[in-house]
């Protein structure tokens, strides 16, 4: 069946006080929900996915030699240094059907979010005008800074479900032409946050064909791309052909190198949008500190200490296939660092975040908090949970002992 406009939930006055709870912060809304309730056991708190393993040796020295530079400006689009180690570094990393430029085809970000967050208002500017309401199209469940960006750009928000059935990625055949011709931009995360999943070389190919057909922009959320223990995710870019047109790719060190706080990211991909994209984030977006672009051209040239970080999330996952085995549906996933917990027949996914938290002393959140409701009514975040490995292996491990406990 094809997906129709009305299939997300559009932002209406009839739908104003659901809209309005949904784009609250899911963490704010565990922190209301567990509020009630004291935990029977030391907290071990899986809700956020901060990382917590040791930031790398390098980042102080690096902060140390270009302390003077925090009295200069930054330039918007970042320095030179800064953006030609991202372009090695996608060169590396990803196979290209060409060099990215460092000039034209890179931006420095102050983290993905706000990146994320502009493009959106960005592309509801740069693209042709659309037949209808302008929309943006984003998997549901999703990182809220899509949300917000679509919201602020005045773009009906679709949500796209992801599930079990699809896969956790949106099913691009079902979306109608009516829906994508008023589409201007197209978010996709992969590795999905919080399911895991990975998009293949083909889903991206054709994703880029309805690009070009219709002419939209899509924004790749690609930040938990160096978290796996298997195989390497791929990239939109490797898929965006020659000119990389219509598609920008956005990075972090967040995840990739334990840098969540530092909020140094980047943009790359359609230098005609990331002109444009420059253009809005010159005048309103933060810019990011001279001394932790040379901490990110550090971070973009050392391979050794996203392999440590990898073979530490390794052994967490190791554990989880121990501990959870087959229960709730767990399944290790391709990319990033969540487990995905399906809790259905455990009362769903609030009565167990309480129950973890009362009971265990451990924190998770609703998976229905990280998702919207559908116009028929659904959630596809319901009936799950979110734990984010970030702690060390043995809370981990414990945590996942006391939850198995608890939940049967």
């Amino acid at each position: 069946m094809a997906m129709t406009a009305s299939s997300g939930l559009a932002q209406g006055a009839g739908d104003v006080a659901s809209a309005g709870q949904a784009e609250r912060s899911p963490f704010l809304r565990t922190t209301e929900l567990l509020a009630p309730y004291q935990p029977a056991k030391p907290l071990i708190t899986l809700s956020l996915g901060e990382p917590q393993h040791p930031v790398p040796d390098f980042v102080g020295p690096v902060l140390a030699r270009h302390t003077a530079e925090f009295g200069r400006y930054p330039i918007a689009k970042g320095i030179e240094p800064f953006r030609r180690a991202v372009a090695s570094w996608l060169g590396s990393r990803f196979q290209l059907p060409r060099p990215v430029d460092p000039e034209s085809e890179v931006m420095v970000l102050n983290g993905s979010r706000e990146g994320l967050f502009f493009a959106a208002i960005s592309a509801s500017r740069y693209v042709a005008p659309r037949k209808g309401r302008p929309a943006i199209l984003m998997p549901n469940p999703f990182y809220p800074a899509y949300g917000a960006g679509a919201r602020a750009a005045g773009c009906e928000q679709i949500y796209l479900p992801t599930t079990l059935g699809n896969g956790f990625l949106p099913d691009l055949d079902s979306i109608d032409e009516a829906t994508l011709a008023r589409t201007v931009a197209f978010f996709i995360a992969s590795p999905a946050n919080p399911q895991g999943s990975v998009a293949s070389r083909a889903y991206f190919t054709r994703l880029k064909q309805l690009a070009d057909r219709f002419g939209f922009i899509i924004l790749s959320d690609e930040c938990y791309s160096e978290i796996y223990t298997r195989e390497a995710p791929g990239s939109i870019l490797e898929c965006a052909g020659p000119d990389f047109s219509n598609v920008v790719a956005f990075q972090s060190l967040s995840k990739r190198s334990n840098l969540p706080g530092m909020r140094v990211g980047f943009a790359a991909g359609d230098r005609k949008f990331l002109a444009a994209f420059h253009e809005l984030r010159n005048v309103a977006a933060p810019q990011v500190p001279v001394p932790l672009q040379h901490v990110a051209v550090a971070a973009y040239s050392d391979e050794a200490h996203v392999e440590e970080n990898r073979r530490l999330y390794r052994i967490k996952f190791d554990f989880a296939d121990q501990i959870l085995g087959n229960r709730y549906g767990y399944k290790r996933p391709a990319g990033g660092f969540c487990v995905w917990l399906d809790v259905s027949e455990r009362g769903g996914d609030e009565a167990a975040a309480v129950r973890l938290y009362r009971d265990a002393g451990v924190r998770v959140i609703p998976g229905s908090y990280l998702a919207r409701q559908q116009n028929d009514g659904s959630n596809p975040g319901a009936g799950y949970i979110r734990l984010a490995l970030v702690s060390d292996s043995e809370s981990t491990a414990e945590a996942m002992h006391r939850l198995v406990e608890t939940l049967g």
